[in-house]
């Protein structure tokens, strides 16, 4: 290990050589209060930013053991570390000049929900505190400009390790509001099931948002406000009592007039298996964990995926045991999308809006017409009951033109201009009037988990697999697209970039045609809880921006990618 300043003679050293000389400054340097490792030096000042650690000693960073003795607190630690060095960034950020990516400082963008990130990590033990950055190294055209990078290592990061990873330049009652916050919403999830529920919106939440492309809260939005009749209230360690809509496992509907905010509803829901910063305005809108909010996706790969409880008796005879296909339709799609979800232990989410209407539905005028025998599909309205009765799985549907849910639904929500109305009775009465669609004979067979997938042939001897993020919707592994941007529940492009790893680690690893793809994910989950996120890669000198996905978004990339051999 070197000094800081020998670090700086050997930069003052290749100053005007040519950019590759800035690879002699990898390697770890002693800094007041603080190691810094330059893990990875880019090539060119135009090429991606060179990958920058920093290590604090628990004793210096001086953060309490109780701000971090659980893994909800730590991680909401590590996400309020990340923010307030990624301020300090913001300030510092291309005030050294030069060209390309010169005097870039950047960490992690959190947005409103609390991720595991690679940027930053405690360590439960010591307290020890590792932040993962990146630095545009300066340079005048493709030459070294060692002033510009003295300035971003001797002053500007300095000031950001002192703002940023020290307890005692931190207002501690803001800290442990952050600490007791992780406490509370954990606390809560864990009751739901003690409860009997599957969500809770607490009175007061801002569930709209300022617009389609922000996601922070809409000012002047309509609190909202639970129906009497669902009201709970709970007692949380912090906090304490807090009242809301608590939603009941089982089969719920939510109607109401176009814009009234049904939608709305369900995004707050399907984003409560996160827990959220203060100020969000859905900080207690919580859901179970494992929910999965599902659509039709037309066109989507399907690999050896048992959709034979919905799809049956297809004209061309294909095997829908096995179904296979590399483009599905809207009905085979979501079919394979609710299997899926059962193989992920979810429960589930769907809008009517998003949905394949025959598979969601078949009325009674079509059944007279077409009648059961020549249609192959047997729509979701008559599996949910049995999913829920069979499989424990409980179903939140959104629903704008269809009354035919209200003959099954265990509660009717109404939304009106943003108020949830309990109408379970009143919906109930009308459906009387109305006959109820006839249900299949029997029920269905369990779906079929026992897929194993093997190593692709192209991964066998090959260590130039690449891999590309595109933001939330895709990731190119070998110049194989994995197309996600369906998997609604991704709220971070980070969270791609490390399925990719996922896949990457698998195929390497524990694709061996011996363990079923639940087995795998669970492998990985396994690795990710053990180790960490960056022990996904081969290599963790290059490790930055990595945050982690839930097991459900696991099995959705595997799902869809189609070099996965079955």
């Amino acid at each position: 290990m070197k000094t800081a300043a020998e670090l700086k003679q050997l930069v003052t050293r290749i100053d005007h050589k040519s950019y590759p000389a800035y690879k002699e400054t990898k390697g770890v340097y002693q800094f007041p209060g603080y190691l810094l490792s330059i893990d990875h030096v880019q090539g060119d000042p135009f090429a991606s930013p060179s990958k920058i650690s920093i290590r604090v000693k628990g004793k210096m960073a001086g953060f309490p053991e109780k701000l971090y003795q659980t893994k909800w607190q730590k991680v909401a630690l590590e996400d309020l570390l990340i923010r307030q060095f990624g301020q300090c960034c913001t300030k510092f950020g291309f005030q050294a000049k030069g060209s390309g990516k010169s005097g870039m400082i950047s960490i992690s963008r959190c947005g409103q929900e609390m991720l595991e990130r690679s940027a930053a990590r405690i360590d439960a033990k010591t307290g020890d505190l590792l932040i993962r950055l990146e630095v545009g190294f300066p340079a005048n055209g493709r030459t070294i400009n060692a002033r510009e990078w003295i300035r971003i290592f001797f002053e500007f990061l300095p000031q950001c390790v002192e703002k940023a990873l020290y307890y005692k330049n931190y207002d501690a009652r803001k800290v442990r509001a952050v600490s007791d916050l992780a406490e509370d919403q954990h606390a809560l999830r864990q009751m739901l099931p003690k409860l009997g529920l599957c969500a809770f919106v607490a009175n007061g939440a801002i569930l709209p948002r300022e617009s389609g492309v922000s996601a922070r809260p809409m000012k002047g939005a309509v609190p909202f406000q639970s129906p009497k009749e669902m009201e709970v209230e709970i007692e949380l360690p912090h906090r304490g009592k807090i009242r809301g809509m608590g939603i009941k496992k089982g089969i719920t509907l939510i109607v109401g007039g176009g814009y009234h905010g049904k939608s709305t509803l369900l995004k707050a829901l399907e984003l409560g298996v996160y827990d959220h910063i203060a100020g969000d305005g859905r900080e207690f809108v919580i859901t179970d964990a494992s929910a999965v909010k599902l659509r039709a996706e037309d066109g989507r790969s399907i690999k050896r995926t048992d959709i034979s409880m919905f799809i049956n008796d297809l004209p061309n005879g294909k095997d829908t045991v096995h179904f296979y296909t590399e483009d599905a339709s809207g009905s085979t799609s979501q079919a394979a999308n609710v299997v899926e979800a059962m193989e992920a232990d979810a429960s589930l989410m769907i809008d009517e809006d998003t949905s394949a209407t025959n598979f969601m539905i078949r009325d009674e005028l079509m059944q007279r017409v077409i009648h059961r025998d020549m249609e192959p599909i047997t729509p979701f309205i008559e599996r949910i009951r049995e999913l829920y009765e069979k499989e424990g799985i409980s179903t939140v549907i959104v629903a704008g033109s269809s009354g035919a849910y209200f003959h099954i639904a265990d509660c009717i929500v109404q939304m009106d201009r943003y108020i949830p109305r309990e109408i379970t009775a009143l919906a109930k009465k009308e459906a009387e009037q109305f006959p109820q669609l006839s249900g299949p004979n029997e029920n269905a067979d369990r779906p079929d988990f026992a897929r194993k997938p093997q190593q692709g042939k192209e991964w066998k001897g090959n260590d130039r697999i690449k891999m590309k993020t595109m933001g939330k919707e895709a990731v190119s592994i070998n110049k194989e697209t994995i197309d996600l941007r369906y998997v609604e529940q991704i709220t971070d492009s980070e969270q791609v970039t490390a399925l990719g790893y996922c896949v990457k680690y698998a195929q390497r690893h524990l694709l061996d045609g011996r363990h079923t793809l639940q087995e795998v994910v669970a492998m990985l989950e396994e690795k990710i809880e053990q180790e960490s996120l960056a022990a996904l890669c081969e290599s963790t000198s290059s490790v930055v921006n990595l945050a982690r996905p839930r097991v459900q978004e696991m099995f959705a990339c595997f799902n869809r990618y189609r070099g996965l051999t079955l």
